[in-house]
């Protein structure tokens, strides 16, 4: 192996060392730290940031880069050393228009602004919130400024979550998916409705999460590389190849979305655990964008765990598990119960046919927030009027409505339309899937999922990220993401339950 490939190597080993270090912090603010650690955490995540960024951006790991790029001009563009410079390249780019010092105040403003959103949330009082968000949002246009002008502000900020995008692409996208969606949704609502009263009586958290974790594991997700535990928004987080951990959280007033969580999460934490281990502690370790990782959790929680094959599988052994809950219930009911199409609240436990709406909805505020057409004090009341407008729901409290997602508090703005590109690469990937599987339901039907992971594996997850998503996108099955699928999707799974 070339030298300074060997030597930038070791450099990009020692920042990831630092970033995962970061993330084992971040992932205990959440877990296990007490209330009264948040200054003091804002400041240790603080002081590993700005490290890390000055060793990424050094002169040394500069000329490396430079000198590397001249060595392997002639390469495959797909080997993981024209990959690994690459994307080094790419990323250096952009962290060396960054100064350190502004990472640095960037975590601190950032993890008070998680801890007053909990604050806020928990008293369902955006007022709270509000000064930090202003600081958030400042601290982000001040990021824009760093970088040249592109054809819209906000691509800057997508760019990061989905390498090669641009907000007219997404734009465009969802313009083609919203009046699909919309007929959809209108000709569900004629139909005669689902009964689903029996998913809200009172469950067991114990045996909701014991059942879950049966779930997963019959999936595929690796303990002896992860563990599950509580955090006030359920993710997935990743230290190493072989420590990915994922959370959950239990809600009384919806139980069963604690199930649907586990196995959301457990799909993004499969494809972290099946990177090929190579790239431990190098740049082409993780998820290609946070799409490729959205498509793996929603084609696990809603492909495969929201499926009549799915249930046909795991409703004997769950019926006998809350026989009081789902007494005269058959798994047809079951199945169509977990599937009802209804407006609602929130963005999680949203339907798959209202889903993208609440991300449309976000991506507008974000937009907004970035071109500064929008007063942060007004929030409650605008996020309310398009919730009227897409949705036909108005949230009772802050805590239903503008305050109900985490990601502005660690300062993720650009991140929620990855989502719904998300939920259209799972039905994209699936398309393919199915080709290459012919009998992928009945092998879901008796519980197997080892050749449908193993599928996932080679075609995605050991890539890591070493394709840019649209390139992988189009590597994997013939054309870059789109929105048919998807509608195709929808649209014969809720014929069927609906009879339309």
């Amino acid at each position: 192996m070339s030298q300074k490939l060997e030597r930038l190597k070791t450099l990009l080993a020692e920042v990831a060392d630092l970033n995962h270090a970061a993330s084992v912090l971040g992932w205990d603010q959440q877990v296990n730290m007490p209330p009264g650690g948040h200054e003091a955490r804002g400041q240790q995540l603080a002081t590993l940031g700005k490290i890390a960024q000055e060793k990424f951006i050094s002169d040394e790991i500069g000329k490396l880069i430079e000198d590397l790029e001249g060595e392997f001009a002639g390469a495959d563009p797909a080997s993981d050393e024209a990959a690994l410079i690459r994307v080094a390249a790419r990323n250096y780019d952009k962290a060396r228009r960054v100064p350190p010092e502004f990472v640095a105040e960037q975590a601190v403003v950032t993890s008070r602004a998680f801890e007053a959103w909990m604050e806020a949330k928990g008293k369902s009082d955006f007022s709270i919130f509000q000064p930090h968000l202003e600081k958030v949002v400042e601290l982000v246009k001040r990021y824009i400024s760093f970088f040249p002008p592109a054809d819209h502000p906000y691509d800057i900020l997508l760019d990061d979550y989905e390498p090669g995008m641009k907000t007219a692409d997404v734009q465009a996208i969802f313009d083609a998916l919203r009046p699909k969606q919309v007929e959809l949704i209108q000709a569900i609502a004629s139909a005669k409705q689902v009964k689903d009263d029996f998913l809200f009586r009172k469950y067991n958290e114990k045996k909701l999460n014991d059942f879950g974790v049966d779930v997963i594991t019959k999936f595929g997700y690796d303990w002896n590389r992860g563990r599950q535990d509580r955090a006030p928004h359920p993710f997935a987080t990743t230290f190493s190849v072989n420590d990915v951990r994922i959370t959950t959280r239990f809600e009384p007033d919806n139980p069963l979305a604690m199930l649907f969580s586990t196995m959301h999460e457990s799909g993004h934490a499969m494809y972290e655990q099946g990177v090929n281990p190579a790239y431990e502690r190098t740049i082409l370790m993780g998820g290609a964008s946070l799409a490729i990782h959205e498509s793996q959790s929603r084609l696990w929680e809603n492909l495969v765990g929201r499926s009549l094959p799915f249930w046909e599988h795991f409703f004997p052994v769950f019926k006998k598990t809350f026989p009081s809950q789902l007494d005269g219930v058959g798994v047809k009911a079951f199945h169509r119960a977990v599937n009802k199409v209804e407006p609602s609240l929130i963005r999680v436990n949203a339907d798959e046919a209202t889903y993208n709406l609440h991300i449309m909805l976000r991506l507008e505020l974000e937009i907004a927030m970035v071109e500064g057409k929008v007063s942060l004090k007004e929030l409650p009341e605008i996020w309310n009027a398009k919730m009227r407008e897409y949705l036909g729901v108005t949230p009772p409290n802050d805590a239903k409505g503008v305050l109900q997602d985490v990601h502005w508090s660690y300062g993720s703005i650009g991140y929620f339309s990855t989502y719904a590109l998300g939920n259209l690469i799972s039905a994209q990937l699936w398309e393919k899937i199915n080709r290459d599987i012919k009998n992928l339901d009945d092998q879901i039907r008796k519980g197997n999922f080892g050749e449908l992971l193993a599928w996932l594996r080679t075609n995605i997850h050991r890539h890591g990220q070493k394709f840019e998503p649209q390139v992988l996108v189009e590597r994997v099955t013939g054309s870059k993401i789109a929105a048919e699928p998807y509608v195709r999707y929808l649209t014969k799974k809720y014929s069927e339950i609906y009879g339309l």
